[in-house]
């Protein structure tokens, strides 16, 4: 009878152990649902606040707009309007990037070149890409669970493996929304402790975005330059 009375209790153990590692989840878990995600991607549209602080001036940069990702082919294509406190626009499709200032009337164009991958993975975090495809970038770890503004997220930290970005970011974490799949926010942990931290809200999936959403609104007199030209 004890004999059988354990077997019982090793099973309901066994069980309760199982129940805890489903309702924790796991970083195979969240890769497996941003790949599920990515299959039927199109478009996203989200309104963002960027907080950049400098540890030393202690000093915040917040900028805040709308971003809109949309897929192209087998990438991601990013488009960023900064509302305020100036008005910017970023645009990063094919192998460039493209930073357009209205108040000076100039786009700086940046060519990915060699390093697309690495822009790719860091422009678009979060936004459409599959989950093992930051297995290609990153090293990547699973740290649990989180509600963010009361979103229920899973939350993941990354190293960078590209010399190149691990220099601008030492660590980047997400966290991602357990239910859509996209990111509600990200940490990116420079070198001290300076950061940024960016988050997400109103987030629309496969909706229609707007017509100029991916358009420069430049004039006829605007500057091009090419830092890396």
């Amino acid at each position: 009878m004890k004999k059988c009375f354990l077997v019982v209790l090793m099973a309901a153990v066994m069980a309760a152990s199982a129940f805890g590692q489903s309702k924790q989840g796991n970083l195979e878990e969240v890769l497996n649902l941003l790949d599920r995600v990515s299959l039927g991607f199109r478009t996203v549209q989200t309104n963002f606040v960027w907080d950049q602080y400098q540890k030393v001036v202690n000093e915040h940069d917040v900028q805040t707009g709308v971003m809109y990702f949309r897929r192209a082919g087998t990438s991601v294509e990013m488009a960023a309007h900064i509302q305020h406190p100036d008005l910017k626009y970023v645009l990063f499709s094919g192998s460039q990037l493209q930073v357009y200032l209205p108040r000076i009337d100039q786009v700086t164009q940046y060519a990915a070149g060699k390093n697309r991958q690495d822009f790719q993975a860091y422009l678009v975090l979060g936004f459409g890409g599959r989950g093992h495809d930051l297995l290609k970038s990153f090293d990547v770890r699973y740290a649990g669970l989180e509600n963010i503004d009361g979103v229920a997220t899973y939350k993941l930290e990354l190293v960078p493996k590209s010399p190149r970005v691990k220099g601008m970011f030492r660590l980047i974490t997400l966290w991602i929304d357990r239910q859509t799949g996209m990111s509600v926010q990200q940490l990116f942990q420079e070198s001290g402790d300076d950061y940024r931290l960016a988050k997400y809200s109103k987030i629309r999936i496969n909706q229609k975005l707007p017509d100029d959403a991916f358009k420069l609104k430049t004039t006829g007199k605007t500057k091009y330059v090419r830092p890396n030209s």
